[in-house]
Formats: C-alpha cells, sequence, structure tokens
C-alpha cells in the first residue's frame, strides 16, 4: 500500500513537470523566494565559475514536519503513537488510570500533553520501543498506508507540500543531494519516505532512541529501547549533520526555530549558500502559525532570516499550490 501511495504522489509531481518543462517549480508564484532558487541553482552549477560547486558538495538538507509536509493540530509521528496507544490498550489496563496514556484514551489530548515534554517521552517510548526494528518499519508502513489525517480526512502521505516536492526534484536534477534532516524519529520516516519523497533511506538523519544487538534463534535482530539516544532537534542538528553527512551543506530549508541552528550551519560561511524557511500564513488552504505557536513557532528564526538576508515563502501569497491535490 505505502508503495502504491508513494508513487502515485511522485506520479503527480513527475505530470506536473512534464506540463511545465520549463518551468521546474509551477507550484511556486513569480517573486523572490522562486527567483532566488533558481539563480543560486545557476551559480552554483556553473562551470568555470568562483561559484561552481562540485557535484559532490552538492548538499541541500531539509526538515519534515512543517516544511515537507503539514504538522498541526500535532506533529504526524505523535499522531501515529497516540494510534499506537489506542491499539494496544487492551495490553495494558494500567493505562486507563496512568496518565498521560488515560487522557489520550478520552480522546483529550490537551490533557495528555498538559505534562510538557515528559509525557511526550513517555508516549513514544511506551508506543516506539520494545520490538525490532524491522517489526517497527513494518507498524510504521502499515500506519502510513492507512491513516487519515484527524481534520482533512486525508492520508498523511497526501499533506506533503507539493512546491517542495518540487524543489527537491530541481535541486536532484541539478546535482544535489538530497537530505532530511529532521527532529522526528529516524526510524520512523525511513520506511516511508523514500516512496513519498524520492530519499533513499541512508539520506535520512532524525532523532532516534537506543537500539542494541542480539541474535534470535539463530537470527541477528536490533531490539529498540525505551531511552533516548539522540534528539536531532535545534543545536543537534548541525551536530548530526557532520556525524551522519560529513560535508556541510550549501542549501537548508526549515520552518521552524528548531531549524534554525542547521540554517546557521550551513549560511554563516564564505561559500555561497541557500537558506529558506517555510512561513505557514495560510489559514484557508493550510494553517496560519509563527511565534506564538507551541508546534513549529517560528519567531527568533524570522529575525534571524531578515538580518542575513535568508529567504522567507510566505505560503498563502507564494505558493500556487500547497498539497498534490
Amino acid at each position: 500500500m505505502i508503495r502504491l501511495i508513494g508513487s502515485a504522489v511522485l506520479l503527480f509531481v513527475a505530470a506536473a513537470a512534464s506540463a511545465h518543462a520549463d518551468d521546474p517549480l509551477p507550484s511556486w508564484e513569480e517573486v523572490k523566494p522562486k527567483h532566488a532558487i533558481m539563480k543560486f541553482v545557476e551559480q552554483v552549477t556553473a562551470e568555470g565559475t568562483s561559484d561552481f560547486v562540485p557535484v559532490s558538495e552538492r548538499i541541500a538538507v531539509f526538515d519534515n514536519d512543517g516544511t515537507l509536509w503539514a504538522e498541526q493540530p500535532a506533529y504526524f509521528q505523535l499522531l501515529f503513537a497516540i494510534d499506537r496507544v489506542k491499539a494496544l490498550s487492551n495490553s495494558h489496563p494500567d493505562w486507563k488510570t496512568e496518565e498521560p496514556f488515560a487522557s489520550l484514551l478520552k480522546g483529550d489530548l490537551k490533557a495528555a500533553l498538559a505534562g510538557g515534554d515528559r509525557a511526550v517521552l513517555d508516549i513514544i517510548m511506551a508506543t516506539h520501543a520494545g520490538m525490532t526494528t524491522d517489526e517497527f518499519a513494518q507498524i510504521v508502513k502499515d500506519w502510513i498506508g492507512s491513516a487519515r489525517h484527524p481534520t482533512s480526512g486525508k492520508r498523511y502521505t497526501e499533506m506533503v507540500y507539493q512546491p517542495m516536492q518540487e524543489l527537491l526534484a530541481y535541486l536532484r536534477s541539478n546535482g544535489f543531494k538530497t537530505f532530511i534532516v529532521s527532529g522526528g524519529g529516524i526510524e520512523f520516516m525511513r520506511p516511508w519516505v523514500e516512496a513519498v519523497y524520492g530519499v533513499p533511506p541512508e539520506q535520512v538523519v532524525g532523532s532516534s532512541i537506543v537500539t542494541t544487538y542480539e541474535v534470535r534463534d539463530g537470527t541477528p535482530v536490533l531490539l529498540r529501547q525505551p531511552k533516548l539516544n539522540f534528539l536531532d532537534d535545534k543545536d543537534g542538528k548541525p551536530i548530526a549533520i557532520n556525524q551522519h553527512i560529513g560535508r556541510r551543506p550549501i542549501a537548508a530549508f526549515g520552518n521552524s526555530d528548531g531549524d534554525l541552528a542547521m540554517l546557521q550551519w550551513t549560511c554563516l560561511q564564505r561559500r555561497l549558500s541557500f537558506c529558506l524557511f517555510v512561513h505557514h500564513t495560510d489559514n484557508e488552504r493550510e494553517w496560519s502559525y509563527d511565534r506564538q505557536s507551541h508546534i513549529g513557532r517560528l519567531d527568533k528564526g524570522l529575525d534571524v532570516a531578515a538580518e542575513n538576508g535568508w529567504m522567507t515563502v510566505d505560503m498563502k501569497a507564494d505558493w500556487r499550490r500547497i498539497f498534490p491535490n
């Protein structure tokens, strides 16, 4: 199922590209961000110039939540975890009286998350650990292939941003290697991102939990343990890029203050580089939020982007289309 869904999304991108062969970014309005992207690509691919960047060094990094797909009313991985709590509840009768699970089972997300980061961590560990990596990957594939967004009714893979899909394809057609660098779980993303974004699993960087190795009945397995290993958010993103990618990016795309360090690491260097924030401004086609939001807060990032001349995409004004359909 996930392969069919991903193929449908990528076929839509291919069809759009064919219909607009002379315009690699047809879902973008003819405004400054689009023109800046294309100018940057032209500069770094122009052989014999001082701005030319060899193909091996054309690294572009993308946040996922709020940058490549939507993130409201909660991060989609958290919504996955909530569905897992409900599915596992019969095996955990104690959850009926234990928070944050009791509130989740009553459908009260606000009360469940009143415990802050501790509550979120408890939910994640209870639903993401205690199985092998292969078992978890299958659980994710089954969910992403069938689950529906609570307000739009769409599959989560239908809530990817069409303009960003075009951007990924455009960069790759010009020799860029595209990486996802997300605060989301690395093992949550890897089972489906290649089918949906065209990004292979080895080019996905994310948060992780402790994983151990053992041999079960003669078969080697990796077991997911209920303990955080690495949080790929804020200052952790440049660290993860250095550890996993080994090259400094020349282009970075995010949507929140959690991505700011990644954009600073990319663009506060002498080499020609490009940074862009996606600003959620369209309350009719998507959601509108920035400085005061608990999810995807974009506050300091807006100021730093303005100070450094980075691009900010106004979703309402700059994107002709937000979702593929």
